[in-house]
């Protein structure tokens, strides 16, 4: 895919993002249309991914889209097919790889909180509120989720 292209949808997710749906439906949302599934349905699709997965500050949702994407591009669909299994995991793990170089962590707790390349478990704090933190001109500055949304489609797009 062209620069160009990768660039158009790169802000794609970024405006998704800012529109106020999750970094993960930003991210599967922007390149949802490379695999005949409309905008909605992706929406949908990536809705309870945001949040490091359903707002538990786990894997990324910007990651988690770009997984889901990573399904959409080679997933199987076939009862026990073990070799679509093992290049769909091995597209996700480089996937994974390439994120957490770039970003320093697949944890939304660590990407959120700056403890980036600790040792694992290094952030106990507990995230169980569901409610989601309201969108405001703050949020957006001491959040480093717009960057992730944009480096997640960018990776996937690179990779693809």
């Amino acid at each position: 895919m062209k620069e160009e292209e990768i660039a158009k949808r790169v802000e794609r997710a970024k405006e998704l993002f800012k529109q106020g749906f999750n970094c993960s439906q930003a991210v599967c949302a922007a390149c949802a249309d490379l695999y005949g599934m409309d905008e909605e349905m992706a929406l949908r699709v990536a809705a309870s991914f945001g949040g490091g997965i359903g707002r538990m500050r786990q894997t990324c949702g910007a990651a988690c889209g770009m997984f889901i994407l990573a399904g959409l591009e080679n997933g199987s669909a076939i009862p026990g097919d073990a070799e679509g299994k093992k290049n769909n995991y091995a597209l996700v793990q480089d996937l994974a790889a390439k994120f957490k170089d770039e970003n320093g962590s697949l944890i939304c707790a660590e990407l959120l909180s700056g403890t980036r390349n600790q040792e694992p478990g290094a952030r106990t704090n507990k995230w169980d509120d569901p409610t989601p933190a309201p969108r405001t001109e703050e949020y957006y500055k001491k959040r480093p989720c717009v960057e992730m949304v944009a480096s997640a489609v960018r990776i996937f797009l690179e990779e693809r």
